[in-house]
């Protein structure tokens, strides 16, 4: 027999990945080039030749049976050490090896502090529009994850929603900032704001909430934004960090959990994580990109192409009449549709080859997300498809 779970997941496959499919497919009957294709968030700058030059060495000249061998469960020690004193270095947080976990990417990452900080039949909150991917990530763990309303506005938290939300069930807090799929970044106002609702609510309630903060694009900010290192403000975090992004790196999974050392039973959780890998299966990342990526840990890709992007697309949907909170970083941008069904207004786009994701699955309906991670040539070209768009489907009009 198989296991319902999962066949029912079956009918809830990932809309961004059957956009992406339908746009590959798509290319191969006009070509790609012709296809404005926003739907993944696939990073399109080249690793940096320095990350590549360390992984040729590391290949050459270490001993082959110790490079390819198991590394240790909770990650290779010397890399532990690396990141730890990278974050000290840079944030101010005193991280030691003993705090870091090494893991396959954000979602591994997100994976083990969630299994680390809930039981079955507890809450998670998050805040929309979030990733929609939270909802297997907590609702696999057993937890239950609940979405806060989100401030369209201005895509910072809505405090008046999260207060009324919280409960007695609450084991953690889910963010992400910068954020996909609004390319906003929570405020230092925001952050102190939401420390101070968890401290007091930990302490009315008799046990910690626990804070987990997914940053994958926490390299990914433009000028003039304000972005604070969140477990800065709040003891009991737990970071959530991928290379994927800063280095243009996904499909090498490597990332990392970084717990507070402040943190409620901080020198439990990484040794919790250990044990959490052994009963998912997840038995440690790559040892070769572990040790490749501690070689350049404040090193990032040439990043500045996503804000070239951010500025041209944020101008022309603004001058087209679309309402657009402008983004602070990642390579998103999170317009309201002129239609109340962003469903159907992304399903238009099909026929000017524009590939638009609904903010629906994102927790936000009426709202469709651009994943900008493309060459800024072809963003240009995309704007005479988007007035055509709108011209010939009369919005705006």
């Amino acid at each position: 027999m198989l296991a319902n779970h999962y066949e029912q997941m079956l009918q809830g496959k990932s809309v961004i990945r059957e956009l992406s499919e339908f746009a590959t497919a798509r290319g191969k009957e006009i070509g790609y080039e012709n296809v404005f294709d926003y739907s993944l968030g696939n990073p399109s700058v080249p690793v940096p030749e320095a990350v590549t030059e360390t992984m040729i060495k590391l290949l050459r000249e270490e001993e082959p049976v110790a490079l390819h061998g198991y590394s240790p469960s909770l990650g290779i020690p010397e890399v532990r050490r690396k990141v730890a004193a990278s974050l000290e270095k840079r944030f101010g947080v005193p991280y030691a090896e003993e705090d870091i976990f090494m893991t396959s990417g954000a979602a591994g990452a997100i994976a083990h502090a969630l299994r680390a900080v809930t039981e079955p039949g507890d809450e998670v909150l998050t805040f929309a529009p979030c990733f929609s991917e939270y909802f297997p990530y907590v609702n696999g763990t057993g937890a239950r994850l609940r979405v806060v309303p989100a401030n369209t506005e201005t895509f910072q938290i809505n405090f008046a929603a999260f207060e009324e939300m919280l409960s007695e069930k609450t084991a953690a807090v889910l963010i992400n900032t910068p954020n996909n799929p609004s390319g906003i970044v929570y405020s230092t106002p925001t952050i102190q704001r939401l420390a101070e609702m968890l401290r007091k609510k930990s302490g009315e309630y008799g046990h910690t909430i626990y804070l987990i903060s997914d940053e994958p694009y926490r390299e990914i900010v433009f000028a003039g934004t304000d972005s604070p290192f969140v477990s800065e403000f709040y003891e009991n975090t737990l970071m959530c960090y991928s290379f994927s992004k800063s280095l243009s790196f996904p499909g090498e999974r490597i990332g990392y959990v970084a717990v507070n050392p402040a943190c409620q039973d901080a020198a439990k959780i990484v040794q919790m994580c250990g044990q959490i890998s052994r009963e998912t299966g997840h038995n440690c990342p790559a040892s070769l990109i572990q040790l490749a990526v501690a070689e350049h840990l404040e090193l990032t890709s040439d990043l500045s192409v996503y804000e070239t992007n951010k500025n041209i697309l944020y101008r022309e949907l603004t001058s087209l009449g679309f309402s657009c909170v402008e983004p602070g970083g990642t390579f998103y941008i999170f317009p309201k549709a002129p239609l109340e069904d962003a469903v159907e207004f992304c399903a238009r786009g099909r026929k000017y080859d524009l590939i638009l994701v609904p903010g629906d699955g994102f927790g936000c309906p009426g709202h469709f997300r651009m994943a900008y991670c493309i060459d800024t040539e072809k963003v240009e070209r995309s704007l005479t498809a988007l007035r055509r768009f709108v011209k010939e489907e009369g919005y705006f009009a």
